[in-house]
């Protein structure tokens, strides 16, 4: 009897532990980084994803332990961090508060919370990070540069760079820090160092160069080894605008590198660039940007990074004196070939072969070919073909977009570019030998590594194409800067086109590092006057156009919003200051903005109004209203950075330029002078009007859009007219923007085939001629900031400002449209949050999932009396909740909800 009572005691134990409630801390994160090596922030933040089987799960409580080995961590001895038990439900960017760190650590890292429910969580899988360069005086390097003269206004052969050298010791790890003025790829005893591009990234190079950080443990041998460097002309020197076209920053390629060897008994050796190293030039004859490379491959190097190769007849290196306080670890994601694609079709034309790659992409084609020395194979991109199936090139100006290939001859060739990118759907491939098969050419599809982090599905396929296509417009253009387009003789940071977008970029990529190293350049390229350049990095010079220079306040209060992370406030502050600091001087005491150096309402759709590419809406109107508008902004972050003075200070000036905009601009009865939806839109979207003012200009607003039948508005308008029209009540209006497929309209690209975004309404019009080809990208992002509304108000995720990174979601889907479903997932800093609805004659059924450590509303579209939460009635599902408006709104914690109403 004992022994049956033992094992039944035993069973119910163990029922009880298997059914006990689990928490857990997964996806341990450092300055948003999984195990970052080389950084150079001496205060690193930490972020953590909790897991639990329990709904209403909050972290009350964390515990983090950081040590310099794992075994040390482990058993908890000589820590160098230990945060002891710290009461908050905080799981993101907290900042490390140890022992200062110091050059080359390696730091591991564990987490443990308590959760509101008292579970606690076993210590986490350990994470670590590693630092970079945290003095100048580590770098035990000269800046190198070929000993010889160059032609300085043309592109010219890629030198290459090498070093042979002993490793006579057992090695424990190694590390190269390396970088250059230009682009680089480098090799270590014959094998490709990392599977970065475009390296060392595009930045404001006279005060902020990147360098890289590899782990080369693994490629190094205990004997001979070499080192090898090609260089090639980027964004430094390379053709870049149309203004001074060559040697933006500088006129010669130079390299730096150093290799730290730690050797298993404790000792370290150093390899580093000086004049040592030996220079030539080998089959990269040119490699530009926007024009394109051509490479003889009879002119190879074979073995040139290997130890042993014969480099006599090389030439020598020479020593050169840069600053090497610019020198900077990277902050944003590196540039990465993240997709290949295959053929579409491949089609034998008089030119050559014809390939559709079936996507408009940002690369480089990879092709294979055999034939007989001095075959050579000739690659031209282009975007879309014209109405006789030809080519169209007409569109990148003065880009040549070209890449040629001299083959060796006599084996199996692969050919793809250094450095370059085109940005193309079409490929003509002439001089080919033989017949060119789907499985001799791939297209490599570059983009700067963000992790993607939003879907968004509806019953509307063509609805869906549109997301495809933001999402393409959004890789295309994010190649370590944000740019423009990716095609043309242009492919700059346009600050204007970012900070529309900035929002849906937001939703659909883990942007935050991206934003952040951008705006610390747009915060270096400003003027002492506060003026912030139309294209970051500059090389234009000018700027303070409305809209666009206003990038370097709403792009900041972007990240805030979508991340949590006050930091990007802090590192901005100064910098938004000056800006709002240039405005203030240039409206001068009336307040209103009068300077035509704006852009005004860019690419807007009637000409005939237009004094400026289409900008009817008058460019004092917008850029008063910007200065209203980013002065509120700076006031919020001013009551968030603690500093209250500031922000009394720009909360009064931004009433005051309110006043003027209503005594300028607005009319009594709410009538603007500038009557368009743009005008009216940025009126209501920024809270210029007092209530009366806004319910009537809300009414010109909707007869304007019921009048047009369409959208009229442009990059400024475009943005924020769907949720204006949202949020006074005209979703209606809203959906029929969305749903129109008539020229302008968002699916009227995807009728004529779109994969991406255009630039244009019309780029390519009805009877597929083309809009004007000095400016006619079919690869541009801006528009795409519809797919901020898509995701808030169709799917129905939304930020709370209040509680910034989706601490607390706002859930509120509006079906209309026309659309039967709709769904959008969002992988947030705590996890992931999705929304979506499906429509069955009058009943609704939404699916919602809340992430750990979150909170939620829920707005719940129909009559409370007819709503189900997982299979109970509300009143019975014990959550707190009141009707608002024949809507239920819902206040609830982390979970996976099933509602059920009915719509009338």
């Amino acid at each position: 009897m004992k022994l049956r009572n033992f094992l039944l005691l035993n069973l119910l134990l163990m029922t009880t532990i298997t059914l006990r409630a689990e928490v857990k801390v997964t996806l341990l994160k450092t300055d948003y980084k999984v195990n970052p090596v080389g950084i150079d922030n001496p205060v690193p933040r930490f972020s953590w994803i909790i897991q639990s089987d329990q709904n209403n799960t909050m972290q009350e409580s964390y515990e983090i332990r950081a040590a310099l080995n794992p075994a040390d961590l482990a058993k908890g001895k000589k820590l160098i961090w230990k945060s002891d038990r710290v009461a908050s439900s905080q799981s993101i960017h907290i900042k490390y508060n140890g022992r200062p760190l110091s050059s080359y650590q390696k730091v591991y890292w564990q987490v443990r919370i308590v959760d509101n429910h008292r579970e606690k969580s076993k210590w986490s899988e350990m994470a670590f990070w590693e630092m970079g360069k945290l003095e100048d005086a580590t770098w035990e390097a000269d800046w190198i540069t070929p000993a010889w003269e160059e032609d300085r206004e043309k592109s010219n052969p890629s030198p290459y760079l090498r070093k042979e050298f002993t490793i006579d010791k057992a090695i424990k790890q190694a590390r190269l820090y390396i970088s250059c003025q230009g682009l680089y790829q480098v090799e270590i005893n014959g094998e490709r160092v990392g599977d970065q591009e475009f390296t060392p990234g595009w930045t404001s190079y006279d005060t902020r160069l990147q360098y890289q950080t590899y782990d080369i443990t693994a490629q190094l041998a205990q004997n001979q080894n070499a080192i090898g460097i090609v260089l090639g002309d980027g964004w430094f020197r390379g053709n870049l605008g149309w203004i001074d076209g060559r040697n933006n920053w500088g006129d010669k390629l130079t390299a730096i590198a150093q290799i730290i060897v730690d050797y298993t008994d404790g000792s370290k050796a150093t390899i580093s660039t000086d004049e040592s190293w030996k220079a030539t030039t080998g089959p990269i004859l040119e490699s530009d940007i926007y024009n394109g490379e051509i490479y003889d491959a009879g002119k190879e190097l074979t073995g040139w990074s290997k130890p042993g190769y014969d480099d006599r007849n090389w030439d020598a290196t020479n020593k050169v004196e840069i600053p090497k306080k610019i020198l900077i670890a990277p902050e944003g994601p590196p540039v990465k070939i993240v997709n290949e694609l295959e053929p579409l079709s491949i089609k034998k034309v008089e030119e050559g072969w014809l390939v559709d790659m079936g996507q408009n992409m940002v690369g480089w084609i990879r092709i294979k070919a055999s034939g007989e020395p001095g075959d050579v194979i000739t690659l031209r991109h282009a975007e879309v073909l014209d109405t006789l199936g030809n080519m169209y090139y007409e569109n990148l100006r003065a880009a040549k977009a070209t890449n040629t290939y001299h083959l060796r001859g006599g084996v199996d060739e692969v050919f793809e570019p250094h450095f370059t990118f085109q940005g193309f759907r079409f490929v003509m491939v002439s001089g080919y030998p033989g017949e060119l098969t789907a499985d001799k050419i791939r297209g490599m599809v570059i983009h700067s590594d963000m992790e993607p982090s939003g879907t968004f599905k509806c019953s509307d396929t063509m609805i869906n194409q549109l997301q495809h296509n933001i999402v393409w417009g959004l890789k295309g253009n994010f190649l370590d800067v944000p740019t423009d387009c990716p095609q043309r003789d242009e492919r700059l940071g346009w600050t204007g086109d970012a900070q529309v977008f900035a929002p849906t970029a937001c939703f659909n990529m883990n942007a935050a590092t991206f934003y952040t190293k951008w705006l610390k350049d747009l915060a270096a390229d400003q003027g002492d006057d506060g003026i912030i350049s139309n294209v970051i990095p500059d090389i234009l010079g000018g700027g303070g156009a409305t809209g666009w220079a206003d990038a370097g306040v709403v792009i900041p209060w972007v990240v805030y919003l979508n991340y949590g992370d006050k930091m990007v406030l802090k590192n901005q502050y100064e910098s938004m200051k000056k800006w709002i600091a240039f405005m203030e001087e240039h409206a001068g005491d009336d307040y209103i903005w009068k300077e035509n150096r704006h852009f005004g309402d860019w690419l807007s759709f009637d000409d005939s109004r237009s004094n400026y590419m289409g900008a009817y809406t008058t460019t004092d109107l917008i850029a008063t209203a910007y200065y209203s508008y980013s002065s509120a902004i700076v006031a919020k972050v001013a009551s968030i950075l603690g500093q209250d003075e500031d922000a009394k200070y720009y909360a009064e000036l931004s009433d005051k330029v309110k006043q003027a905009f209503n005594e300028e601009f607005v009319t009594p009865n709410g009538r603007l002078v500038a009557h368009t939806q743009t005008a009216y839109t940025l009126a209501l979207a920024f809270d210029l009007l007092d209530e009366e003012t806004a319910r009537k200009s809300a009414i010109h607003l909707a007869g304007d859009v019921e009048q047009f039948g369409h959208i009229t508005t442009g990059f400024l308008g475009t943005p924020l007219i769907s949720l204006t029209l949202t949020n006074i009540g005209r979703n209606d209006l809203a959906y029929k923007l969305l749903n129109r497929k008539e020229y302008p309209s968002w699916l009227y690209p995807v009728t004529m085939g779109a994969t991406t975004i255009w630039e244009r309404w019309d780029g390519q019009k009805p009877d597929y001629s083309f809009q004007k080809s000095s400016m006619n990208s079919f690869n541009h992002y801006a528009y795409g900031a519809i797919g901020k509304w898509m995701y808030q108000v169709v799917a129905g995720i939304g930020i709370d400002e209040k509680n910034p990174g989706y601490k607390h979601i706002i859930i509120n889907p509006r079906p209309g449209g026309g659309l039967t479903s709709a769904r959008a997932t969002h992988q947030s800093m705590y996890g992931q949050i999705a929304s979506g609805w499906e429509l069955e004659g009058e009943k609704l059924t939404m699916k919602v999932e809340i992430p750990v450590n979150t909170s939620a509303t829920i707005h719940i579209p129909g009559d409370a009396s007819t709503v189900e939460i997982n299979g109970s009635a509300l009143v019975d599902s014990g959550m707190d909740y009141k009707n608002i408006d024949g809507n239920t709104m819902v206040s609830t914690g982390s979970g996976n909800y099933v509602i059920v109403t009915t719509l009338k």
